[in-house]
C-alpha cells in the first residue's frame, strides 16, 4: 500500500528546509561532475527521458517529504549503466530545414563535424528517442543516441571527451584542462532535473508524498512538486525517487494547459554495478574523419577563461527577474528595436521561424510578439525588451505593462 504522511508532514517545506536540503544537494552534486564540454549536450540526452513503470504499488515503510528530500540529497550513487528514452513535448512547430539551418549555424555552419555534440544533442528537444547511458565515477561517462540506422555517442573518459557519428563515420575529440575536470558540472539526469526542480521549493510550492511506484523494475517514492501560485504553465513535477538508494529514476513534468507531459524522463532498465572499463574507451575507426575542437580550459588562466552568463550577457542591459517562485519573469534589453519583418532582407529564414509561432500583442508598453512553448513563453516587444518566464501570456504582457 502506497504510504501517507500525515498533514504535517505533507505541508509546505519551510523556507529554512529547503535551504537546507539545497546545500545539501550542492554539496552531493560535486560527486556528479562531468566536463563542461558534455554538460549541453548531456541536458538534452540523459536528463530528458521518460521511464516504463511496471504494474502495481510496492508496500514501503511511510516518509515524509522532507525525509524524501534528505535521502535524494544524500544520494551518492557514481557507478551505474542502463536503457533510457527521451519524449519531449514543448509543441514548437515543425521547422524542417530551416532548424536544420539553426542547427548547423549553432555547430559553426557549414563545415561544423556531424559528431560535434554542439548540435548533435539539440535533436532532442522533441520527440523521442532511445539512450544507453554508463558512467563510473566523475572521470567517465558515455552516452549513446540510437538512431534508425545509425548510433552517436559521446565519451568522456579522463581529459578527453570524443563524439562519434556512425552514420557519417565522424569523430569530433575535445580535452579538457585539470581546472575544466574540477570545475565540470553534472550531466542533466534524472537526479539533475530533480535539483533543478528543488531549487524551487519555498513558500510558493507543496511538496507531498504522493504513494509509490515500481520504476524500471525498482521500489520508489513519488514525491509530488506543485506550484500554488497562478499565472505559472508549470502544472506539476513528479518524481519517482529509488527507495534504496536515493536516486531519482523518473522526472515527469506537467503543464497546467493540460495533455501530455511537456518532460518525461526516467530510466527503462538501470544497474548500479560497475561498467567494464572498455565501456569508455575509443579509437578513431579507420577512415574516420577526425575533428580537434578546443580545449577546455575552465578557469584556470586569465584570458582562457570559459565563456560565463556576464561574458554572453556583456550587451545586455537591465537582465533582471521579476516577482519571484513559479510566476518569477527574467528581463533584459536587447538594445536593439523592432523586430525582422517577414520577407525583408535582414530577418532571413529567421522571420519565418518567428512568425510561424508568434502572436502579435499590444498594451501600455506597446507593441510585442509573444513566442509561446507548452512550458516557457517570452514576449518580445517592438522596442527590444524581453520577458521570459514559465508564465501565461498574460503575465508576460502585465509585466511589460508594469514596467
Amino acid at each position: 500500500m502506497a504510504p501517507n504522511a500525515s498533514d504535517d508532514n505533507q505541508a509546505l517545506i519551510t523556507e529554512a528546509d529547503a535551504d537546507e536540503a539545497r546545500a545539501r544537494r550542492r554539496r552531493t552534486a560535486a560527486r556528479y561532475v562531468v566536463p563542461a564540454a558534455v554538460v549541453g549536450v548531456a541536458a538534452a540526452t540523459i536528463g530528458l527521458v521518460p521511464a516504463i513503470a511496471d504494474s502495481g504499488d510496492p508496500d514501503l515503510p511511510e516518509i515524509t517529504a522532507q525525509q524524501l528530500l534528505d535521502k535524494v540529497a544524500a544520494s551518492d550513487v557514481e557507478q551505474l549503466s542502463g536503457t533510457v528514452k527521451i519524449t519531449t513535448d514543448l509543441g514548437l512547430p515543425d521547422l524542417g530545414g530551416l532548424a536544420d539551418g539553426f542547427l548547423s549555424d549553432a555547430a559553426g555552419g557549414s563545415d561544423a563535424s556531424a559528431a560535434d555534440p554542439t548540435a548533435k544533442m539539440t535533436e532532442l528537444v522533441s520527440g523521442t528517442h532511445t539512450v544507453r547511458v554508463a558512467t563510473d565515477g566523475p572521470e567517465k561517462q558515455k552516452i549513446s543516441l540510437l538512431e534508425n540506422a545509425a548510433e552517436y555517442s559521446l565519451i568522456h573518459n579522463g581529459k578527453d571527451v570524443w563524439g562519434y557519428d556512425s552514420g557519417s563515420n565522424e569523430v569530433y575529440h575535445s580535452t579538457l584542462s585539470e581546472r575544466a575536470r574540477k570545475e565540470s558540472q553534472a550531466p542533466a539526469t534524472p537526479k539533475d532535473l530533480t535539483e533543478e526542480a528543488l531549487k524551487a521549493v519555498d513558500p510558493t510550492t507543496s511538496v507531498t508524498v504522493d504513494g509509490t511506484v515500481h520504476v524500471a523494475g525498482r521500489d520508489a517514492y513519488k514525491l509530488l512538486v506543485k506550484p500554488k501560485q497562478s499565472g505559472t504553465t508549470v502544472g506539476a513535477i513528479s518524481i519517482a525517487v529509488d527507495a534504496k538508494t536515493g536516486l531519482p529514476l523518473k522526472f515527469t513534468l506537467t503543464p497546467r494547459s493540460g495533455g501530455a507531459a511537456v518532460v518525461d524522463a526516467g530510466f527503462t532498465q538501470v544497474t548500479f554495478a560497475k561498467p567494464a572499463a572498455s565501456t569508455f574507451d575509443f579509437t578513431p575507426p579507420k577512415g574516420a574523419k577526425v575533428t580537434q575542437g578546443e580545449t577546455v580550459r575552465g578557469e584556470e588562466a586569465p584570458g582562457h577563461e570559459a565563456p560565463g552568463a556576464d561574458e554572453i550577457g556583456k550587451d545586455l542591459t537591465g537582465l533582471n527577474v521579476l516577482g519571484k517562485g513559479w510566476t518569477s519573469i527574467a528581463t533584459y534589453d536587447t538594445g536593439t528595436e523592432g523586430m525582422p519583418a517577414t520577407g525583408a532582407p535582414e530577418a532571413g529564414a529567421f522571420g519565418g521561424f518567428l512568425d510561424s509561432f508568434g502572436d502579435k500583442v499590444s498594451g501600455d508598453f506597446g507593441k510585442g510578439t509573444v513566442f509561446s512553448t507548452r512550458l516557457v513563453n517570452a514576449l518580445v516587444t517592438d522596442d527590444g525588451k524581453v520577458y521570459v518566464g514559465a508564465v501565461t501570456k498574460d503575465a508576460l504582457v502585465k509585466a511589460a505593462e508594469a514596467k
